[in-house]
């Protein structure tokens, strides 16, 4: 079995190893932030799409995982079954907040419509009050984007702040380039460790690749589950163990590990701390 690199501290250290190939008795769970990690970045969350290729190749790491590959993104469920074709993996929405398990079964926050309403006015005056800004609604959540005016960031964050005494049971989420309004109490390192309590990801190592500090939480999880995190991107600092350079490394990446999988190719395998 794969030994994970010891687990570093919250620090700039780079840089990091590249991600290791599992072996042929390792027993991988895959858990897969998309944007920034899977897809690049675009200006507005609804200009990515996906490719036959990405699809086809995350249905084939689904079946050969037997099932132990979810994607944990920032996006809503309906986002991510629009972009994905609604595929039959555990998806966790708005970073837990919605989980749809590998039985399909739903779990979800409710919210009554008054406050969706009020957290959507208030964070819509902020946006308007900051050219450049854009907003995102998610029903339960709101983003606030900043990717096409990166200097607005710092007074967007402290508009966000000056709103939340108002908005009880909300809390801020930072990103890259954007900030969220989300309801309280979840986050993508919770939706983690609630798949990995059941099957088929139930004792498994678990795999996090991520890019964002929203996915810190996610290599946490993992850590404490004697898994592994990769993060994307040169984001510091990060307690991730491994990294890659940008979405399209990762997506290789993915393949090879696929390879690996279905052909226990130890060559292909390679220890903790090594290099591709």
């Amino acid at each position: 079995m794969l030994s994970p690199a010891p687990l570093p501290t919250m620090s700039a250290r780079l840089p990091l190893p590249a991600p290791p190939l599992p072996g042929v008795d390792d027993r991988w769970a895959l858990f897969l932030d998309v944007d920034g990690t899977l897809l690049d970045f675009a200006d507005r969350p609804d200009q990515v799409s996906v490719d036959a290729r990405l699809r086809e190749l995350l249905d084939d790491l689904h079946g050969t995982l037997d099932g132990a590959l979810a994607l944990v993104s920032g996006r809503s469920l309906d986002d991510l079954d629009d972009l994905f074709c609604h595929p039959r993996w555990a998806m966790a929405g708005l970073h837990g907040l919605e989980l749809r398990g590998p039985d399909g079964r739903y779990r979800g926050v409710h919210i009554g419509a008054a406050r969706r309403v009020l957290v959507r006015e208030l964070a819509g005056a902020v946006a308007a009050g900051l050219p450049g800004v854009t907003l995102e609604d998610k029903g339960i959540a709101i983003a606030l984007h900043c990717r096409t005016a990166p200097g607005r960031f710092d007074a967007l964050r402290a508009r966000i702040e000056a709103l939340l005494p108002r908005l009880q049971g909300y809390e801020m989420q930072m990103g890259s380039l954007v900030i969220e309004l989300k309801p309280e109490g979840m986050d993508k390192g919770k939706a983690v460790e609630g798949l990995l309590a059941n099957r088929p990801f139930h004792g498994r190592i678990p795999v996090y690749v991520g890019d964002d500090l929203t996915d810190e939480h996610g290599f946490a999880a993992a850590h404490r589950q004697r898994g592994f995190s990769v993060r994307i991107g040169a984001r510091k600092p990060s307690v991730a163990q491994y990294s890659l350079p940008e979405p399209a490394a990762a997506r290789a990446w993915l393949f090879r590990v696929l390879y690996a999988l279905k052909h226990g190719a130890l060559s292909h395998a390679h220890p903790p701390g090594g290099s591709t």
